[in-house]
C-alpha cells in the first residue's frame, strides 16, 4: 500500500479533528505530502469509520494513483499550497489541516484580519488574513488562499473555516487548534467589552522568537 504510515495518519488525525471539535460530521479534511505524492481524505467518508486503505492517494496533477474512493472536494486547495505556497522561513510543506472550527469560522464573517488578541498567533504569522468567500471545491477559493497565505502558515476562510499548513502534521494540527483558540478568546473578550490588542510590532517580535523556541 502506497504511503501506509501519511494515510494513517491522515486518519487519526482526522477522527482528532472531531474530537477536538474542529469539524463536525465529514467536513473539514487533511493531507499529508511524501515526495510527488499526497494522501488526502476522501470525500464524504464518516471519521470514525476511516481506515489506511480508505485514504486516496494523488499525484500532483490530481490523479488518484491508489485507493478505491473519490479525494476531498478540496482537493485543488491542497494541490495549490503544495505547488505554490511558500513558507516564510523555507521549511518544506508536508502537511495541511483544513477546518470547519466554529470559533475562527464566526470571526471570518466578522473581520479581514484576525485581531491580535494574543500572541499565539505568532505560530502562524505577524497577523492572520481572511481569504475572501469564493465556493467550496473551486479555484477561486485555491487563489484566494494562496493570497492569504502569503507570508503566513495559515489563514481563515471567509464564511468557511480555516486552513494550515507545516512541516509535520503535528505543525500543521498544532497551527489550526491555536487558531480556533485565539478565535474564541476574541470573541469571548469581545462579548464583555473591546479587548485591548497588541501591536503589530509584538506579533513580529514573537515570529522571530518562535524561531528558537523548543529544544531543538
Amino acid at each position: 500500500m502506497l504511503l501506509g504510515e501519511q494515510r494513517s495518519a491522515v486518519c487519526d488525525h482526522a477522527r482528532r479533528m472531531v474530537a477536538d471539535g474542529l469539524v463536525v460530521g465529514t467536513s473539514g479534511n487533511i493531507s499529508v505530502r511524501a515526495g510527488e505524492l499526497v494522501a488526502v481524505t476522501p470525500t464524504g467518508v464518516d471519521y470514525e469509520s476511516l481506515v489506511a486503505r480508505d485514504v486516496p492517494v494523488v499525484a500532483m496533477d490530481g490523479s488518484v494513483v491508489d485507493g478505491a474512493l473519490a479525494p476531498t472536494s478540496e482537493l485543488p486547495m491542497h494541490l495549490s499550497v503544495y505547488r505554490e505556497a511558500a513558507d516564510p522561513d523555507g521549511e518544506e510543506i508536508t502537511a495541511i489541516v483544513h477546518t470547519h472550527a466554529v470559533h475562527a469560522t464566526a470571526v471570518s464573517t466578522l473581520v479581514d484580519e484576525v485581531p491580535l488578541v494574543h500572541y499565539v498567533l505568532a505560530t502562524v504569522g505577524a497577523t492572520v488574513r481572511v481569504a475572501p468567500y469564493a465556493t467550496y471545491g473551486t479555484q477561486a477559493l485555491a487563489d484566494a488562499m494562496l493570497a492569504a497565505l502569503q507570508g503566513r502558515r495559515g489563514c481563515l476562510l471567509a464564511n468557511h473555516g480555516t486552513l494550515t499548513y507545516g512541516g509535520s502534521l503535528a505543525a500543521a494540527y498544532h497551527r489550526a487548534q491555536q487558531l480556533e483558540w485565539a478565535c474564541r478568546l476574541w470573541l469571548l473578550a469581545s462579548s464583555a467589552g473591546a479587548p485591548r490588542l497588541l501591536p503589530h510590532a509584538e506579533l513580529e517580535h514573537v515570529v522571530d522568537k518562535l524561531r528558537g523556541y523548543g529544544q531543538g
